[in-house]
């Protein structure tokens, strides 16, 4: 994946919270994971990897953590006033902020590299049949 530097602004549906994203793309994927699949109510999540200090919060969040198809525990952060998905972060990437690509306004720059959890992809859920597609993480282990 080219490097890619983000200087975006997002914000949730009501404006209540917004997030000012600014730093060094990690990773762009989709995940077809059933955690991704209910957090996002479609067939997969499309997902923007930045490192925690390049994403600030400004508004009141509320968290929900829960066991992901990893094993690893995540919290998905949203707006408690209109329930706008806004950010994920996980105990097995604690470095990393996951952005929901939709966030933003105009996500024109967002190409995904990969699809994660394949196995459990929906076959009503069409993705580009180019991107490499791994049935839970990359063969290394990582995003």
């Amino acid at each position: 994946m080219p490097t890619l530097s983000l200087d975006e602004t997002a914000s949730c549906a009501c404006g209540a919270v917004s997030l000012r994203i600014e730093g060094l793309v990690r990773s762009m994927l989709v995940c077809s994971c059933l955690d991704c699949r209910k957090s996002t109510g479609t067939g997969h999540s499309a997902v923007v990897l930045m490192s925690t200090d390049s994403v600030a919060v400004s508004g009141k969040t509320k968290g929900h953590t829960r066991q992901a198809a990893s094993g690893s525990e995540i919290t998905r952060y949203f707006c408690p006033q209109c329930g706008t998905p806004l950010f994920a972060r996980t105990a097995r990437a604690p470095l990393l902020a996951l952005v929901p690509a939709g966030l933003f306004d105009r996500p024109d720059w967002f190409s995904p590299s990969q699809a994660i959890f394949s196995r459990t992809h929906l076959d009503w859920d069409t993705l580009d049949e180019t991107l490499p597609h791994y049935d839970t993480y990359r063969d290394n282990g990582g995003f």
